[in-house]
């Protein structure tokens, strides 16, 4: 489909939706200008109205959708919520880059979220998902095969730079538990592959490869388009909880890498360790030296509630999830 032809699309959705019920109140996406947060904000405004609340440009936006460029910590951020009834949060506003300071991580995704749930709190938004991460589970020798929602988060016992993330589901679950007039959904997916800029997209881009000597844990990533799917299923009324995300079956890393179609290179990991320790202290890595844990233990999730409760059935298999990391967009 052509730019034009996008953009006439958007229009007669935009007015559908108008013509069905002008007076609907929004959604507000928080980090919509993240590749997630621009994904899910391209399929859902075709349905309902959005807001989006982030601090980075949104290029190439929508005209239906509007743009609030704040700062989530800033009081201009509960006008939002003073000016009109809001339908639901979707929160995806956590900072996750591990070269930022432990103080703007804490004030930005901790302080930050604190006060978005105050404003949902008190201005009776009936709807609050959060986009966590299996990752808060943190890989690990001793897991079992597959966590449930209630197995602990031990993500920071080996990497601190995840204790944020892990704080952000806690205060959600405890917002939870507060506020049952508020259908809150936390998820947690797995590796997410895509046009996103994660670390597990990024490793797989990688032109060589490396792998542990000796280790080859099963591994469960998702489509970046099954995570945007799983996101507008918990939009739905009466949809509550914690639910783990997953895609097709779990894979041995070997093969997720065969099909990247780059080569791979196996080091020891005491070698692996130091080498990562050194690149990250000159500044020439995005890894920092914990990354290695994933693809050395195991750290997959038990979907049966998504499907049985959420209704979530990947739609991507691993080969199409693995080729969308390379995909033009």
């Amino acid at each position: 489909m052509g730019k034009a032809d996008e953009t006439r699309g958007h229009g007669k959705a935009a007015q559908r939706r108008n013509e069905a019920d002008v007076s609907e109140p929004p959604v507000v996406i928080t980090g919509i200008c993240g590749r997630l947060g621009n994904r899910l904000a391209r399929q859902l405004h075709r349905e309902r109205p959005i807001i989006g609340v982030d601090r980075r440009p949104f290029k190439g936006r929508p005209k239906d959708i509007k743009h609030e460029t704040i700062d989530i910590r800033r009081k201009k951020t509960r006008d939002i919520f003073r000016s009109q009834k809001v339908a639901a949060v979707v929160h995806m506003g956590i900072m996750h880059n591990p070269r930022s300071s432990a103080a703007d991580h804490h004030t930005w995704n901790v302080v930050g979220f604190q006060k978005l749930l105050d404003y949902i709190a008190q201005y009776k938004v009936p709807k609050l998902i959060v986009l966590s991460g299996a990752a808060v589970y943190g890989p690990n020798p001793d897991n079992p095969q597959f966590l449930t929602e209630d197995a602990p988060l031990m993500g920071s016992a080996r990497f601190s730079e995840l204790r944020d993330l892990i704080e952000v589901d806690m205060l959600a679950q405890s917002f939870f538990w507060k506020h049952p007039e508020v259908e809150t959904v936390i998820l947690r997916p797995c590796h997410i592959l895509g046009s996103v800029r994660n670390a597990s997209s990024n490793y797989l881009r990688l032109p060589r490869i490396p792998t542990l000597l000796g280790f080859d844990p099963m591994v469960q990533v998702m489509h970046e388009d099954d995570v945007v799917r799983a996101m507008i299923l918990a939009l739905r009324p009466g949809i509550r909880g914690v639910f783990n995300l997953a895609g097709s079956a779990p894979s041995p890393l070997s093969r997720i890498i065969e099909l990247t179609g780059r080569p791979q290179v196996a080091v020891p990991h005491p070698v692996a360790e130091l080498a990562l320790k050194r690149m990250w202290r000159f500044g020439v890595t995005s890894f920092p030296a914990p990354e290695l844990d994933h693809i050395r233990y195991v750290c997959m999730v038990d979907t049966t509630r998504a499907r049985e409760v959420l209704g979530f059935e990947p739609r991507h298999d691993l080969k199409a999830t693995v080729d969308a990391v390379f995909a033009r967009e």
